[in-house]
C-alpha cells in the first residue's frame, strides 16, 4: 500500500503533536525523504535526544545471513550505533531461527543475546511458551519493523517446464505425481510459524495445496536451503536473499514469486530486544533505535544500495559473492525463467512506506495465521497479546527524538484492511472473519 494511501486513512487519535517535531525538528533529514549520505545531520553526528547518556553503551544483537539485516550491518560499519553513544553494540551471527531463540532466552547475562533481527512472529511465540524448550515463556519485544518485503519461494528446477508464480494450482499435479513414484516431496520454511513458513503456507493453500497433508513441511537454516535444494532435499523452499538468486546462478532452481505478490508490502523482519534488558535500559533502547532507523534511511536511498550490498556480502555478515546480492539489492529480480524485472514495485524496502514502524494490526495479521496452523491457541486473546509485545510508543519517541518528519511517521497504529493476491480480505478490526474465509487450514 502506498504511503500516499496509509496517510489518507490514519485517523488523528494517535497523532503526534507537530509542534514536537518543530522542537526536535534537524531540518536537513527531509531531502527526497530519506537520509542519504549526504545529509548533513548525519555527517554532523549530534543526534537531538539531549545530553542523557545511555544506562549501558553495550547490547548483544544476533543476525541470520539475510540481506533484511542489512540495517544491523550498516548501523555497525557506518557507525551510528556509536553516533548515539552505543559504542559497544556487538552484532552476532546466529547459525538458525532456532539458535536466535535460543540465546534470546538465555539472555547476555548467560552468554546469549539481547536482542535480534527476528522473524515477526518469534517474539510472540517465545513470549507465550509456544515455541520455546520446556514450553516457558520470556517476554520479548519488538520495536521496529526492519523491513517490507523481499522474500521469494524458489523451487527446483525439476519444475522448469510449469514456470511457476503466484498461482500455485499446476504446482499440486506435479507433486502429486513424484508421491505416487514413491518420491518424497518437501517444502522447507525457516522456522515453524515464522514470516516464511507462513508464506509458503499461504502460497500452497490458495492453489489448493494442503500444507499439512499434500506435502511434508521442513525446517532449514537460510544458509543451508541451496545445498539442499542441490542434493534433492526440497521440492520449494521460502527464504529471503541472497539465497534464491543463488540457487539460479548455480543453476539449482529458479524464483517462482517474490512474497510481496502475495501481499504487497507484507511486514517481514522485525528489530526485537528482550523485555527486561528494555526496561532496565530505555535511554539505550532509544539509542539503538535510532542507530537502525538512521541505517534503514541509508539502506533505502538507491544511490547507497550497490555499497550495502557489498557491505552484506563480506564474511562477517552474509559471505556470499556481492554478484548473488546487489542486482536484487537494486530491485532488479531475473526470475530465472525469462522474466525480467527492472526496479520491481516488489522489491524490499527499508525506510520507504512506512517500513521501519511496527503496524499492530500486521501483529495481529500474523497470530491469527498462526491460530490458522494450529501454532497458537483459537482462544488466544490476541490484541491483549500484541499490546503487550508491540512497542510501537518506543519508536514513535525515537522518531521525535531523530527529528524524522511527520509525514514519515503514521498517525495510527494500523495500516487498515489488507487484501491478498487471491482477494482475500484482512481487516483488523475483524480477524475471524478473516480466518473463517480460508478454505484450508489446520484447526478444527
Amino acid at each position: 500500500m502506498s504511503e500516499s494511501r496509509s496517510k489518507d486513512s490514519r485517523d488523528t487519535k494517535g497523532a503526534i503533536k507537530r509542534r514536537d517535531f518543530l522542537k526536535f525538528s534537524l531540518g536537513a533529514l527531509a531531502a527526497g525523504g530519506l537520509l542519504g549520505a549526504a545529509s548533513p545531520a548525519l555527517r554532523s553526528g549530534a543526534w537531538a535526544a539531549g545530553s542523557d547518556a545511555p544506562e549501558t553503551t553495550r547490547a548483544k544483537l544476533g543476525f541470520i545471513a539475510l540481506t533484511d539485516a542489512a540495517p544491523l550491518f550498516v548501523a555497525d560499519e557506518k557507525g551510528f550505533f556509536a553516533k548515539h553513544g552505543m559504542t559497544g553494540v556487538e552484532v552476532l551471527k546466529q547459525s538458525s531461527w532456532g539458535t536466535t531463540r535460543d540465546n534470546l532466552v538465555l539472555g547476555s547475562a548467560r552468554n546469549g543475546i539481547d536482542g535480534a533481527h527476528i522473524l515477526t512472529p518469534m517474539p510472540y511465540l517465545i513470549t507465550t511458551g509456544a515455541m520455546t524448550a520446556n514450553n516457558l515463556p520470556v517476554p520479548i519485544s519488538i520495536i521496529a519493523r526492519l523491513n517490507l518485503g523481499g522474500q521469494c519461494i524458489s523451487v527446483g528446477q525439476e519444475y522448469m517446464d510449469l514456470k511457476l508464480g503466484v498461482d500455485s494450482t499446476p504446482f499440486k499435479a506435479a507433486l502429486q505425481a513424484k508421491r505416487a513414484s514413491g518420491k518424497p516431496i518437501n517444502a522447507a520454511v525457516t522456522f515453524p510459524g515464522g514470516t516464511h513458513d507462513l508464506w509458503m503456507r499461504y502460497w500452497l493453500a490458495a492453489g489448493g495445496i494442503d500444507p499439512n497433508r499434500d506435502i511434508s513441511t521442513i525446517v532449514v537454516p537460510p544458509a543451508q536451503m541451496v545445498a539442499n535444494m542441490r542434493v534433492g532435499s526440497m521440492d520449494t523452499f521460502c527464504v529471503c536473499e541472497p539465497w534464491n538468486e543463488q540457487l539460479i546462478s548455480q543453476k539449482i532452481g529458479y524464483t517462482a514469486l517474490t512474497t510481496s505478490e502475495l501481499w504487497h508490502n507484507h511486514p517481514e523482519k522485525a528489530l526485537a530486544m528482550r523485555s527486561d534488558w528494555i526496561e532496565a535500559n530505555p535511554r539505550a533502547t532509544q539509542a539503538l533505535l535510532k542507530a537502525v532507523m538512521e541505517a534503514q534511511m541509508y539502506c533505502e536511498d538507491p544511490a547507497n544500495r550497490e555499497e550495502v550490498a557489498q557491505i552484506c556480502s563480506r564474511r562477517r555478515w552474509i559471505n556470499a559473492p556481492v554478484g548473488d546480492i546487489v542486482e536484487r539489492m537494486k530491485g532488479n529480480f531475473d526470475y530465472g525463467t525469462g522474466r525480467v524485472d527492472q526496479d520491481s514495485p516488489y522489491q524490499m524496502r527499508y525506510w520507504k512506506d512506512f517500513a521501519s514502524y511496527p503496524f499492530k494490526s500486521h501483529d495481529l495479521w500474523f497470530l491469527t495465521e498462526d491460530i490458522r496452523w494450529g501454532y497458537l491457541p483459537a482462544d488466544l486473546d490476541c490484541q491483549a497479546l500484541v499490546d503487550k509485545v508491540n512497542r510501537e510508543d518506543l519508536w514513535r519517541a525515537a522518531a521525535v527524538e531523530l527529528g524524522v518528519p511527520a509525514e514519515q511517521i503514521p498517525d495510527s497504529t494500523s495500516r487498515g484492511v489488507e487484501t491478498f493476491f487471491d482477494g482475500k480480505v484482512f481487516d483488523p478490526e475483524n480477524p475471524k472473519a478473516y480466518l473463517d474465509s480460508l478454505a484450508i487450514k489446520a484447526m478444527a
